[in-house]
């Protein structure tokens, strides 16, 4: 029914007994609150996740711009040029 099975029709059932129809829309209002104050808070983490995951990434490549070139790259270059030497003069 509705795509509504039996069990949520329990559950509700039971939530209007113990609560009673008149105290039914102030516990809605206050499960909204909860719930949207969880949203809220839980979007507040990932904002300050994400936002140290972007400072340190930055901070990262500004480490890697300030640094000199590396060793191996000059030397990698330098067995390139000398990789064929010349050919020895005939004696």
């Amino acid at each position: 029914m509705f795509g509504i099975s039996f069990e949520h029709l329990l559950v509700v059932g039971v939530i209007l007994l113990l609560v009673g129809p008149k105290r039914l829309p102030e516990l809605g209002n206050t499960m909204g609150k909860a719930i949207k104050n969880f949203k809220d808070s839980f979007s507040g983490i990932e904002e300050a996740t994400f936002k140290r995951v972007e400072q340190e990434r930055a901070s990262q490549a500004r480490a890697e711009a300030a640094e000199p070139p590396r060793q191996e790259a000059s030397a990698q270059n330098h067995s390139e040029t000398h990789a064929n030497p010349p050919p020895a003069p005939p004696a």
